[in-house]
């Protein structure tokens, strides 16, 4: 059954890219990498983590994007997504996203809250920034383990904001991030009655 291309709308991005394996996963061998290209990750809303749905070699999918420290995004291919899309590592697959429903709200800590209160200018870039990059600079606060240290980003955090900084590009918390979500392989979801719709292609 051929799959229907998403609608078309002015929010879908498209873009082909390769897949790769990270070196510390060689001998495993189950899941792979996609680097966004950085003209395809400049149209996404946050340099942070962000929700999107979409087809990769026209299967349906729903994930999160993750920040690759370098200026664009990354994904998370598992086995069952990459034997659905009929590729291996090292192969070129066609990809189209948009974003996934709206932007979640989180809970402002209140040592963060307190600080951004006492600190006009920094509470008028807060207010002025999108909820999925309040979300970024919330998990960066967050994951960092020693109070001395989440005094210090939450410091930075308010003096950024204040400067007119409204992103973060990556983010300490990122590696806490991906070892919490380590067993979800990149939190790959199929998207609703996609289940039983598409058998993974033969491979020889």
């Amino acid at each position: 059954m051929q799959l229907a291309k998403l609608r078309e709308t002015k929010s879908t991005i498209r873009f082909s890219a390769k897949l790769f394996r990270p070196k510390a996963t060689e001998k495993i061998g189950s899941w792979t990498l996609l680097t966004l290209p950085k003209n395809a990750s400049a149209k996404l809303p946050s340099r942070g983590m962000t929700m999107v749905e979409g087809t990769i070699n026209g299967f349906p999918f729903r994930t999160a994007l993750e920040p690759n420290g370098k200026g664009s995004h990354w994904l998370r291919v598992n086995k069952t997504m990459r034997d659905a899309a009929g590729a291996d590592a090292v192969d070129t697959v066609t990809v189209e996203i948009t974003r996934a429903g709206e932007e979640p709200e989180v809970r402002v800590p209140m040592d963060l809250r307190k600080a951004l209160a006492a600190a006009p200018l920094a509470q008028a870039g807060w207010e002025d920034i999108t909820p999925m990059a309040r979300r970024d600079w919330i998990f960066s606060i967050s994951s960092a383990k020693q109070p001395e240290t989440r005094r210090r980003r939450i410091e930075k955090a308010c003096d950024m904001l204040a400067s007119g900084k409204r992103r973060l590009c990556c983010f300490p918390g990122i590696k806490w991030l991906m070892k919490k979500n380590a067993k979800s392989c990149g939190m790959w979801l199929p998207l609703p009655n996609s289940q039983n719709r598409f058998l993974p292609r033969s491979t020889k």
